[in-house]
């Protein structure tokens, strides 16, 4: 049931909240926020906003940078991290206008709101169902440097299998090398810190599906959660990443959903399951085709595998994204579909028969990106499939029921790739975009101010000597 302003203040008075904490999301999808008296939130906050100057953010620049930001009621939740009893609140930013305030275009939740509302316009569908899946690693401690006379980085993590020889805290309980999936107490030593990310996650309105040790041994992490509606998944991403990152600061120790922390060790992937509906039915599902795929999520597997290369600039958007998307690690590196099988970009799983739960994962994505962008890119890539009536088949895109890792390498180049960095993901996006933009979904000039700053990004990075660097050339 939807709350009412009296429902939120009364949530204040029963549990003595001292002050109201806006979250806003900046270009980058990370969180800022703002905070104001419990005793100021009114009905005129909800008519006139928060004012706040939004230059700060990162979008490109508009004629005017004042903006409001509007809760949304249905958000509120009490923030265990703050010391001080706090509310905390998302909601949506509009751009001050004469006579009314605008939807500012650039905001990440507005743009996600616009590719919903196109959806629906076409008439192919009101619903767009996913479901994302959190990998994340869990460290004691990190140290890195980048001074003029110094360039590293060092990671403790206790389970870890070179930890065996340290004398720091340990029980000889270690995990091997790439041993880390679904292991045991007393291996397992992040299990209750999981638990209390999940009950937590709870507490933020996310519907946690299950938890468990991932594949890497030195403290890489899943969390899994239910599916549901588009945008409030978006929400839910940046509350859950809120939740993972200070229940491990409550406990002395860090987490990150960084795509690959570690070399030799599995990355950090969000692979994005997706279904639509329309008048509350599945329109994914047919059980006379292959993998019991419709003739539209075809063509939706269709447009994302055409688009496959310029969405990673959005759904990778990390120079760190791109060594994780290699060969080896269980992480998709070629363009391509099939039941049951991960090493292609999309899978479709078997287990899942059900005409409501028929659907396909997306294996490239990760915590790096703005997931409002990325979802409503993801969206936008195949409402252009459906549009088009794109068949990945005739296409030659599979379905490859085999591993791609073991096909030879002269069968390898006959198979277009995912980009192998973040400039070739960029110069992608640059030619492909043409999708996004449709419906005045994604802003010309927001997608013109998101590649300025990843080359920025870019840029920087390779301008930094490289350890390794000095192991192969010093």
């Amino acid at each position: 049931m939807s709350k009412t302003l009296q429902d939120v203040l009364k949530l204040i008075e029963d549990n003595g909240i001292e002050f109201v904490d806006f979250k806003l999301t900046d270009i980058d999808g990370q969180w800022r926020h703002l905070s104001i008296p419990a005793k100021r939130l009114s009905e005129k906050t909800m008519t006139q906003g928060i004012g706040f100057d939004g230059s700060n953010y990162g979008y490109a620049p508009v004629e005017n940078s004042d903006m409001v930001f509007v809760p949304v009621l249905d958000s509120a939740v009490i923030d265990r991290y703050a010391e001080v009893p706090t509310l905390s609140m998302i909601g949506d930013v509009k751009v001050i206008c004469v006579p009314e305030n605008k939807p500012f275009d650039q905001y990440p939740r507005n743009v996600a709101i616009r590719a919903l509302d196109y959806m629906k316009e076409l008439g192919i569908a009101d619903e767009m169902i996913i479901g994302p899946e959190y990998e994340f690693y869990i460290f004691d401690d990190v140290i890195y440097d980048i001074a003029d006379g110094n360039v590293s980085s060092s990671i403790h993590a206790k389970q870890a299998h070179w930890a065996a020889a340290s004398e720091y805290n340990n029980n000889g309980y270690q995990i091997s090398h790439g041993k880390g999936y679904h292991t045991s107490l007393p291996h397992d030593v992040c299990n209750d810190l999981r638990s209390n990310m999940c009950l937590s996650m709870e507490d933020w309105g996310i519907e946690v599906k299950y938890h468990h040790p991932e594949v890497g041994g030195c403290g890489q992490m899943e969390i899994e959660v239910e599916l549901g509606d588009m945008l409030k998944l978006a929400d839910d991403t940046m509350a859950a990443k809120y939740v993972i990152k200070n229940e491990a600061v409550m406990e002395g120790r860090t987490a990150t959903l960084m795509p690959k922390p570690l070399a030799g060790e599995a990355g950090n992937g969000m692979h994005v399951h997706m279904l639509l509906k329309k008048d509350g039915k599945p329109i994914f599902y047919d059980p006379d085709t292959y993998a019991q795929l419709s003739k539209e999520a075809m063509w939706f597997i269709g447009g994302l595998l055409t688009h496959a290369r310029s969405l990673c600039a959005i759904t990778n958007p990390s120079t760190n994204s791109y060594k994780r998307l290699v060969p080896g690690f269980e992480a998709p590196v070629t363009i391509g579909y099939a039941m049951a099988n991960r090493s292609a970009v999309i899978r479709i799983p078997a287990y899942a028969k059900t005409p409501d739960a028929k659907r396909f994962e997306l294996r490239n994505p990760d915590a790096t990106c703005n997931p409002y962008y990325a979802y409503a890119a993801i969206l936008m890539a195949g409402l252009d499939g459906i549009k088009n009536q794109i068949d990945p088949h005739e296409k030659g895109w599979g379905p490859y029921d085999f591993n791609l890792f073991d096909l030879s390498e002269e069968e390898k180049k006959k198979i277009t790739g995912l980009p192998s960095s973040l400039s070739e993901a960029l110069d992608e996006l640059e030619k492909d975009h043409d999708y996004l933009t449709a419906g005045g979904v994604f802003p010309e000039r927001l997608l013109t101010q998101l590649i300025k700053r990843l080359r920025k990004d870019n840029e920087e990075i390779m301008k930094i000597p490289h350890p390794a660097e000095f192991a192969k050339y010093y």
